[in-house]
């Protein structure tokens, strides 16, 4: 135990003066002056973020996201790249039991590394929550503040309401910079969007929990910028998960050389001709100063811009056309009852948004699986859904499955956009009879359009997190997050996950 607190007071001590700022000097610094930049801008908002400017939807939107993302991080804990990741962190690095690992009983490692293998297991199966603009929110910035709670000490842990807070300005602050691209408003092409705004989240968010000063707060998002971006090519591959995993080490890493004085370019984030700053990972950014809380009762996005909760760890863009398909699969099932037979369809027309990515016809690994139209839409047509168990070797390896997608066709229509806030999904399978049988999904359940239930996104959660933890766990974390808002510290949730 000794030899424990000795290695967290170690990082404590890191940022110990930034936790001790005076915050009567608050007033003067949301004040912005004339020659405010972007940059500060940012800096100053993330300095001055309080619980009361939390509103009770805000309170209740991020309290499903921490649980979801908790949940699909302990059945991540399950998979091969999470094992490799965490192998790598074992033998390359040297021990310091500090922060907890999602699955791993009795198992710490040191903060940054804790919120790098957290993070891949977040995304090891596609089945993290989903944003607009594009981006996988929460994934990137929950495990770092989960690391920096672990590392305080027992009479330091942040209140409930202040680990929310500092988990709502990680993901305004992605939110914010997408807003500044038309881009960004469509399926990625050139960077995954985690590993970009998720990385300046993670850097947020933990200069808000670490009480950083304005100027540092700036530092830690410039600092965070000299360590973000990852290529779509790594897309449908075990790499992808990196992406979270680095943009909340990374974020969290920024936070703390941002603690220790590091500094960092004042316009990174401002739109400077001749120098990129943020602007080199998005063509058409434009951004703008963030306005004061006081002055203008700032909105929080996620109160306008509700999340997506997937049902299946996949692509979003695959539960559009995994539901057309089940419409079919329903159909057909009450014409020719029983099974479905390969031998009864003569071809299959997938009507979607263009994206190369996630048009793969024939999917050889668990990965390509999740970022495979034809995949989802045809294991829908055999089954009525897709499951967690439809990734398993087993099944992608079935003749039946084969067989269907030897029959797909893909169509792009002019009104089917590869953006995930307008964008629909089409079946068209034409049976040897001469049958044709459509199905077409504009919002699946799930969508912001159309939210989980508080009872299926805690049933979510209870078959994800029930693969690692007891029932008696499971349910203490669903009351723990629940009443985040009202615990005096997070030390309720951070117990059960140990």
């Amino acid at each position: 135990i000794n030899v424990c607190t000795q290695r967290s007071t170690r990082y404590v001590s890191a940022i110990s003066a930034a936790r001790g700022l005076h915050k009567s000097a608050l007033d003067a610094a949301e004040r912005p002056t004339p020659e405010e930049t972007v940059t500060s801008s940012f800096g100053r908002f993330i300095q001055s973020v309080q619980p009361r400017h939390l509103s009770p939807t805000v309170l209740q939107r991020s309290k499903r996201m921490v649980l979801d993302s908790i949940g699909v991080g302990l059945l991540g804990s399950t998979t091969d790249v999470f094992e490799l990741a965490l192998q790598h962190c074992q033998h390359m690095y040297a021990p310091d039991d500090v922060s907890f690992v999602y699955g791993r009983q009795g198992m710490k490692l040191s903060p940054t590394l804790a919120a790098f293998v957290n993070g891949v297991a977040a995304h090891s199966m596609d089945f993290d929550d989903t944003w607009h603009p594009a981006t996988h929110p929460s994934g990137a910035v929950l495990p770092a503040l989960l690391a920096i709670s672990d590392m305080l000490h027992n009479n330091s842990k942040p209140s409930g309401l202040d680990f929310l807070t500092a988990f709502n300005v990680g993901i305004e602050i992605q939110g914010r910079l997408m807003r500044f691209s038309n881009e960004a408003q469509n399926i990625p092409k050139r960077f995954h969007p985690p590993s970009v705004v998720g990385t300046l989240g993670s850097a947020a968010a933990c200069a808000c929990l670490l009480s950083l000063d304005r100027s540092q707060c700036s530092n830690a998002l410039a600092i965070a910028a000299s360590l973000a971006g990852a290529p779509m090519a790594n897309a449908a591959t075990q790499s992808k998960p990196l992406h979270i995993g680095n943009a909340s080490r990374l974020g969290l890493e920024a936070a703390l050389l941002a603690s220790r004085g590091l500094e960092a370019s004042p316009l990174v984030l401002d739109a400077v001709p001749g120098v990129a700053g943020f602007s080199a990972f998005y063509e058409d950014y434009a951004p703008h100063p963030i306005s004061s809380l006081e002055e203008d009762e700032h909105s929080f996005l996620i109160e306008m811009q509700d999340i997506a909760f997937k049902r299946f760890p996949a692509h979003l863009g695959m539960h559009w056309i995994a539901d057309a398909a089940a419409v079919v699969h329903k159909t057909l099932i009450g014409l020719k009852g029983g099974s479905i037979s390969p031998n009864l369809v003569q071809d299959i027309l997938l009507r979607v948004p263009l994206s190369k990515y996630i048009n793969r016809p024939f999917p050889e690994t668990e990965h390509q699986a999740r970022h495979s139209f034809q995949f989802n839409a045809c294991t829908a047509l055999l089954d009525g859904e897709v499951t967690v168990q439809s990734f398993q070797p087993e099944a992608l390896l079935r003749p039946e499955l084969h067989a269907l997608l030897s029959r797909v066709r893909l169509e792009h229509p002019h009104d089917n956009p590869a953006n995930f806030n307008i964008m629909y999904g089409e079946v068209e399978v034409t049976l040897v009879s001469g049958d044709v049988l459509r199905g077409r999904c504009d919002t699946f359940y799930g969508h912001w359009r159309n939210p989980l239930s508080q009872e299926s996104l805690q049933k979510k959660f209870c078959s994800n997190a029930g693969a690692v933890l007891s029932n008696e766990r499971v349910e203490r974390l669903i009351e723990a997050v629940e009443g985040l808002d009202h615990l005096d510290d997070c030390k309720p949730v951070l117990a059960q996950l140990q």
